[in-house]
């Protein structure tokens, strides 16, 4: 079930290659089995940006339903918007902002595009900032989805698109992450800055426009697949209904102008039971949209493509007929039932029997470049510099710029589907990878757990004692590595190779245990003893090279 990178029999001939049956899978139901640090390190790998070992620690002493109630609440409200960190070399904002104050609120009517450019990049670096929220929450985790769903680009038309509208763009996808879809459909259909990136703000009466109304049910609802029958007038008629909404070119903010809307009857298609909404002049042309997204919800493709793609997401891109059936299916019925509750139909896939099929479900996933770098940061658990705003953000633009490198850049989707990885076929996933990420991830675990990354008298690096110590029983090299392989990789290592690792890096070639358990307990001893405590470093810093290097470390 895991990715092509881990099969070692890919140069084998088809034919000599053993397919066993698949055994039938887990539905929907909810999961009574044994919950361990298996079950949980799964579950916070698939929820958040890693798995932190107090956060292991934690969610072992709940149950699984505690547990999963407790992700799905929502996190705190960002510390602090967006600062101005753009003010170096000799730059002034000409509205006046000070250096490390928030622009938001401030200059937005400047028709200055060097400035907006400026604080897009601020922004986009604060937003990495936020996928290292500490909350126990799959809050950011979510957020993230939602922007790959309703995907944008903020190098789009940034003449136009102030940075401030994305920065409430991000606020409005935050705000419905975990609420209800419909409501948040439409908060996205409004938002200015999807007004302007769709071209929606020029939709008018006169000349209607067709991309918002096409990628409205061609993406973020109805979808594409066989079973969604919408027609190619059913996306003039919503380009119709939507005419007159816009963005004010004095107050910067959506607004509805009744004399560019068309007031006529709008008829649909039988896959929307021939639904016509009529058509009104004035202030009652907005109310429109709320019959649009009526019709539009009312067809239960619309559910099946969204639980969809949150599958894909939080388990398994392959969705088969039986797939389809046992979880799609019903998934989507909750949806439904629930009237497009996000939280209930998240909280029914991750209470599920099939999320914790671990044959199935797990290392099946090769990481994101987010889960990638935010992952190694917060599982290492590693101190990131925030006495001053300038250090943040140096930490943030540190960690964005290699995310960027293995090209998963937040508010830069490179097309309007969402990142190739989870939409193009066959590939999905496997897209993350290619002989430029995969060097660039290697270059990057490298060098966090030698010399670290480095900005502005910053410094991010892995210290293996530090992560060490809080494992269970570190003395003993068996539970050591159980413990790390089991925060580390979900693809378990053989016997072999795990004796070959201890043997080789812990106990430096030597066979009995004492050659580890005896340094350790030096180091542990009198931790300013330098030879003892190099001695320990350097074979975990092997150690966790070695692990960081195996193929099966970018599986989640």
């Amino acid at each position: 079930m895991g990715s092509s990178i881990l099969d070692e029999r890919e140069s084998l001939p088809p034919e000599a290659i053993p397919v066993p049956p698949s055994p039938p899978i887990e539905g929907l139901d909810p999961y009574t089995g044994v919950w361990g640090d298996t079950q949980v390190v799964h579950l916070l790998k698939r929820c958040l940006y890693g798995a932190k070992p107090a956060d292991i620690s934690f969610f072992k002493t709940l149950t699984m339903e505690q547990a999963v109630s407790v992700l799905l609440q929502p996190a705190p409200a960002p510390a602090e918007p967006p600062l101005n960190n753009y003010a170096t070399d000799g730059y002034t904002d000409p509205s006046g902002v000070a250096p490390w104050a928030t622009w938001i609120n401030t200059g937005i009517a400047l028709a200055d595009k060097v400035l907006n450019e400026k604080r897009i990049a601020s922004f986009k670096t604060w937003w990495l900032g936020q996928t290292l929220n500490p909350a126990r929450s799959v809050h950011e985790k979510l957020t993230v989805f939602w922007h790959n769903h309703f995907a944008t680009d903020t190098g789009t038309a940034t003449d136009k698109i102030k940075a401030r509208f994305w920065y409430d763009h991000y606020q409005t996808l935050r705000t419905h992450a975990l609420g209800n879809f419909k409501t948040m459909a439409k908060a996205i259909t409004l938002d200015p800055a999807m007004l302007y990136f769709l071209n929606g703000e020029s939709n008018v009466n006169t000349s209607p426009n067709e991309n918002y109304a096409r990628e409205l049910q061609e993406l973020y609802t109805a979808g594409k697949g066989q079973a969604s029958q919408y027609t190619e007038d059913d996306v003039k008629q919503a380009a119709r209904v939507l005419t007159g909404h816009t963005v004010s070119n004095t107050g910067f903010n959506y607004y509805f102008d009744a004399g560019k809307h068309d007031t006529g009857n709008k008829e649909f298609s039988a896959f929307y039971a021939n639904t016509i909404i009529t058509g009104y002049a004035g202030t009652a042309g907005a109310g429109e949209i709320d019959s649009l997204l009526t019709m539009i919800f009312a067809q239960p493709e619309v559910a099946r493509h969204l639980c969809r793609k949150l599958y894909r997401y939080f388990v398994y891109y392959k969705i088969d007929a039986e797939v389809e059936t046992k979880i799609i299916a019903p998934m989507a019925q909750v949806f439904r039932n629930s009237n497009y509750d996000i939280t209930t139909t998240m909280a029914a896939l991750l209470k599920s029997k099939h999320f914790y099929e671990m044959a199935y479900s797990s290392a099946c996933l090769i990481k994101s470049p987010l889960d990638y770098v935010a992952g190694l940061i917060n599982e290492y658990s590693i101190a990131l510099p925030a006495a001053t705003a300038e250090e943040r953000y140096a930490t943030w633009e540190l960690l964005q710029a290699e995310a960027k490198d293995m090209q998963q850049e937040l508010g830069a989707i490179p097309e309007v589907a969402g990142w190739y990885a989870y939409y193009q076929e066959p590939a999905f996933h496997e897209l993350w990878i290619n002989s430029a990420t995969y060097s660039r991830r290697a270059i990057f675990t490298d060098r966090m757990i030698a010399d670290g990354l480095m900005r502005n008298n910053i410094t991010l690096a892995i210290d293996p004692i530090a992560f060490t110590e809080r494992l269970p029983d570190p003395g003993n090299p068996d539970n050591l590595l159980a413990d790390a392989l089991g925060i580390l990789l979900r693809y378990p290592l053989t016997g072999s190779a795990i004796t070959f690792i201890k043997r080789s890096i812990l106990l430096s070639g030597q066979t009995e245990d004492y050659y580890w358990t005896g340094a350790w307990n030096q180091y542990k001893s009198n931790p300013s003893d330098m030879l003892a405590r190099n001695t320990v470093f350097t074979r975990l810093q092997g150690l966790y090279k070695y692990i960081m290097n195996l193929p099966e470390y970018h599986l989640c």
